[in-house]
């Protein structure tokens, strides 16, 4: 069994890694202990701002941040970062201030917070912001590299980090991670599974499944939601002829909506979009709920057979 971890502990420890860099401030909204931006809190008070339960306030002061020559890093819950999306507008994106972002407890999986603090929407909120890029790693690692990598971008950001853990796959694949360049996890030329954040370890799952009936899946890391990897959409679209993507997140919007706008309009080939059918979750452990939202390892196999059947 792989390691387990939470992607928000790799934001966390990120944080103090960026530390020696004097113009990296961290603010946060009540919920320093939650997105794990406490740790740096604890080490370096003086570059920390409380903006307490304000998250408006917290993304304009970002912002003033930024422009006066701060790397600012900002986090709070997922669902709660869309209160600010008027100040992320206006005051980042439409500015190009390089803000960065992130909403922790994102998706279904969130579980136990009920549907009112399960956010579904926000990346494809995000998605929609000019100069804004969109990130939703898979593991803790990942979260780690994509983050700190973060400083140089000059850009603003959306990461969504998860509260729950989930297997670690780049231990020792550091170097392969880069900020808008998907990773091919699996290699197979039947259908290519194509996922995001804690989707991507269903759809091993649901690759294993799938060599069990002698269908050969690619699985791929889309960490990146905008911009898009469409290069490797396009090397995959024509080496399987079919797609799968899978994301906790509502299937408007998200990485499937990014993907189909690229196919339709390039290579318009097959594809089945795993994700929660436009709905509202509810209170359940988190596999209870990717089973309940119909996005678990068994509904990606069933989508990759759906795919399969229809190419030409």
């Amino acid at each position: 069994m792989s390691r387990m971890a939470a992607t928000r502990d790799g934001y966390g420890q990120a944080l103090l890694d960026m530390a020696e860099n004097e113009k990296v401030v961290v603010l946060e909204a009540d919920l320093g202990k939650s997105t794990k931006s406490l740790h740096f809190r604890k080490a370096h008070p003086e570059r920390t701002v409380s903006c307490g339960i304000g998250e408006q306030n917290m993304l304009l002061t970002a912002a003033g941040l930024a422009a006066s020559g701060y790397i600012p890093f900002a986090s709070t819950f997922a669902i709660f970062t869309e209160r600010a999306f008027e100040q992320m507008r206006n005051g980042i994106a439409r500015t190009d201030l390089a803000v960065h972002l992130c909403g922790s407890h994102g998706g279904t999986h969130t579980g136990t917070d009920g549907s009112s603090a399960q956010s579904i929407e926000d990346l494809g909120i995000y998605r929609t912001l000019p100069n804004v890029v969109v990130l939703h790693p898979c593991d803790d690692v990942s979260t780690r590299v994509l983050t700190n990598q973060l400083v140089d971008l000059g850009k603003p950001s959306y990461t969504r980090t998860a509260r729950n853990k989930t297997p670690v796959f780049y231990d020792g694949r550091e170097s392969e991670i880069r900020i808008g360049k998907g990773v091919i996890l699996l290699e197979g030329d039947d259908v290519a599974i194509i996922a995001c954040g804690v989707m991507v370890s269903e759809a091993i799952s649901a690759a294993e499944q799938l060599a069990e009936q002698g269908i050969r899946a690619s699985v791929i890391d889309m960490h990146t939601i905008k911009p898009l990897d469409t290069d490797l959409v396009g090397k995959m679209a024509s080496k399987c002829g079919a797609i799968v993507t899978a994301e906790d997140h509502n299937i408007i919007g998200g990485l499937g909506g990014s993907v189909a706008e690229f196919l339709s309009s390039t290579i318009p080939i097959p594809l089945e979009r795993v994700g929660v059918k436009d709905r509202f979750g509810e209170s359940g452990q988190a596999d209870e709920m990717l089973d309940l939202m119909e996005i678990s390892a068994p509904f990606i196999v069933a989508a990759a057979e759906r795919a399969i059947n229809r190419k030409q």
